[in-house]
């Protein structure tokens, strides 16, 4: 399977500089996000896509939307590739970073999951797409944080990716599982 893992165009929170890991709590995009998302949706236009998933966050189903307006695939949606799972919602993104400073791959908020968590998370959802879906071209509109989970699933080196970043609607093309 070739999976496209896209991040959500820029959010309020992405603005307001907070964290948002409550699905619950609407925080959508902004008319930067949706020019984004709209970018996004010209430049990939001629990818055959044969399936659709975003997570159960408005700001990722708001930018699937716009990105399959030139596609004719189901839009499904998966809490497997939420936002990373902090218990910190509504607190600075500062916080959060700070506290992942040390050991960006192991430290567990107190209501949260680790980055190592995440990742088994996201090979649950790889896995059983990948199954589904062998020969198909996904698209998975997600968040920073999964995505690089995502990817450190097969890197050398998982915490250099845990210390990455992923602009607002860019994304990274995967064949899974990964060779």
């Amino acid at each position: 399977m070739k999976i496209f893992l896209i991040r959500h165009g820029e959010s309020e929170a992405n603005v307001a500089h907070r964290i948002n890991d409550d699905p619950a709590r609407a925080v959508n995009l902004t008319g930067r996000g949706r020019a984004q998302a709209e970018a996004a949706s010209d430049e990939l236009r001629a990818v055959r896509f044969t399936r659709a998933y975003a997570s159960e966050f408005p700001r990722a189903q708001q930018t699937a939307k716009i990105l399959l307006r030139h596609h004719a695939c189901p839009l499904l949606i998966d809490a497997r590739i939420n936002e990373r799972q902090t218990g910190m919602d509504g607190l600075p993104v500062e916080a959060f970073h700070d506290l992942m400073r040390t050991d960006p791959l192991r430290t567990k908020p107190e209501h949260g999951e680790s980055f190592l968590e995440q990742m088994e998370r996201l090979r649950s959802f790889m896995d059983e797409i990948a199954a589904r879906h062998p020969d198909e071209i996904i698209m998975a509109v997600s968040h920073e944080n999964p995505i690089l989970a995502a990817l450190a699933l097969s890197a050398d080196n998982p915490e250099q990716i845990a210390r990455g970043k992923i602009a607002n609607c860019a994304w990274v093309e995967m064949d899974w599982p990964a060779g």
